[in-house]
């Protein structure tokens, strides 16, 4: 029964988590062979002229010894596992972070006392980091991405929640893990392919196809009545180490949002208000950073309001300062203050219309604002107020959210938190123009929720810095 897919058997069956953590020790090795290579030539260039017991212990301050970890944290983005096995990401990701670490030293450093600072042994590990991390990083996904650390996976239940995840799953480059097939007691589906995918037979057949097709895993995708020989051999598998999964848990896990076409009408009270509450110390930690962050933002607006304002009245007069309602957490409403960047007359008749990229109602300084996020500044005096946070889903018109409540499921659930300058939906989709698209974003908006954490939000944070230095619009 062996099908056109990869027959290898897996050496190691690797789960998302343990992707991480290989990712994670590779990374942290990389970055302490950086620091050894970085020291070694600050060593043989400084005064001391020998790379010593003595040059270690009097030369580098003890901060200089934790830049590997402060490396690791640029690194956060690349821990996503899809992004870890493309190489393109990946070169994408370690320049990104490159960039940052330069930026945020430099302005340290001129803001520092002259010469307290090592500038050239922190050029030398960024630079060595960089460099062994990415060598690592094209090792792992010569190793790590082939068929023989695959996880072997059969869907069971090829209906629309199986079907929909099958073809998710198809898009996704590097594989996650090989698609065997599906299982179905649907007699009129067996043989058929779905999504490009065979059903390969039903509940008697399972243990069978499990140990003919090398299976690892199993995906439970069933949301109506089951067999009860689907069950007992879907326990018997279990019982063989045979992990299994449920369908909207494995979506999340790969696709970085919630399945909402595929939810039953209830799902908000029995799953998403449990895990929507975040911890106490979350809210402390999320709270002090957005402070410290709305502070370093707000000296920016003051440094650049000058500038920018200017750009502005010549390019399309006053005003400056771009003043609207919005809603936040739990439909209270809040005045937004942006940078202008859509012409004085853009809603004239005042009906309320997406912005979409391209906009004809955007001004030509607008648009480099939009690209730049430069725009977004003035919304730091929102987040010191607590409007805003710096992570969180996209704010809204009240308008909007009225029209977008009757036409999409769920959609008031993303109120239970503040909205945020940045969010997952911004930095994993483009501008929504369609209730459509605006669905798929609130997919991000839902995940994010329930899945909210500090090293999410940190990770959040840089990916827009990477969209701010690459010019692209959220």
């Amino acid at each position: 029964m062996k099908n056109n897919l990869n027959d290898q058997k897996p050496i190691w069956r690797i789960t998302e988590n343990e992707r991480r953590f290989i990712l994670l020790i590779g990374d942290l090795l990389a970055a302490g062979l950086g620091l050894i290579v970085a020291l070694y030539f600050w060593a043989m260039k400084d005064l001391w002229m020998d790379f010593n017991w003595e040059f270690l212990l009097e030369r580098p301050p003890d901060w200089y010894y934790f830049l590997p970890f402060i490396w690791l944290l640029m690194l956060t983005e690349l821990y996503d596992t899809n992004r870890a096995g493309r190489r393109g990401d990946t070169i994408r990701g370690l320049t990104v972070s490159t960039i940052i670490s330069t930026f945020l030293y430099l302005l340290i450093f001129f803001v520092s006392e002259p010469k307290s600072l090592p500038r050239r042994g922190v050029a030398a590990f960024i630079a060595a980091a960089a460099g062994f991390t990415f060598l690592w990083r094209l090792l792992y996904i010569r190793i790590f991405t082939t068929p023989a650390f695959l996880r072997r996976v059969i869907i069971i239940g090829a209906g629309r929640a199986g079907s929909t995840l099958a073809e998710e799953i198809v898009k996704i480059e590097p594989k996650p893990f090989c698609l065997v097939g599906f299982v179905d007691d649907d007699a009129n589906k067996t043989r058929k392919k779905i999504a490009g995918v065979p059903v390969l037979g039903n509940s008697n057949d399972l243990l069978k196809i499990i140990e003919e097709e090398l299976v690892t895993d199993l995906i439970f995708s069933i949301s109506g009545d089951m067999k009860p020989s689907m069950y007992s051999s879907i326990l018997s598998a279990e019982e063989k180490g045979i992990e299994v999964n449920t369908m909207p848990v494995v979506y999340e896990e790969l696709m970085g949002r919630v399945p909402l076409s595929l939810l039953a009408d209830d799902w908000v009270l029995r799953s998403f208000v449990d895990r929507a509450h975040a911890s106490g110390t979350y809210e402390l930690i999320s709270r002090l950073i957005d402070i410290v962050g709305s502070l370093f933002g707000l000296i920016f607006l003051v440094l650049i309001y000058p500038l920018i304002g200017l750009a502005i009245v010549i390019d399309d007069g006053f005003p400056i300062l771009f003043k609207q309602i919005r809603v936040g957490k739990s439909g209270k409403e809040f005045i937004l203050f942006k940078f202008r960047s859509m012409k004085k007359d853009a809603e004239k008749d005042g009906v309320a219309r997406f912005a979409v990229e391209n906009d004809d109602r955007v001004t030509r300084i607008g648009g480099f604002l939009r690209k730049s996020h430069l725009d977004e500044i003035p919304q730091f005096i929102n987040v010191i107020k607590g409007d805003l946070t710096l992570v969180g889903p996209r704010v809204e018109r009240p308008e909007m959210i009225e029209e977008f409540s009757k036409g999409i499921p769920f959609y008031r659930a993303r109120l239970v938190v503040k909205p945020g300058v940045t969010g997952w939906a911004q930095v994993n989709y483009r501008y929504a123009s369609t209730n459509e698209e605006t669905s798929i974003k609130l997919e991000y908006d839902l995940y994010y929720i329930m899945h909210r954490n500090v090293f999410m939000d940190i990770r959040i944070i840089l990916r827009t810095l990477g969209a701010v230095v690459g010019f692209r619009g959220l």
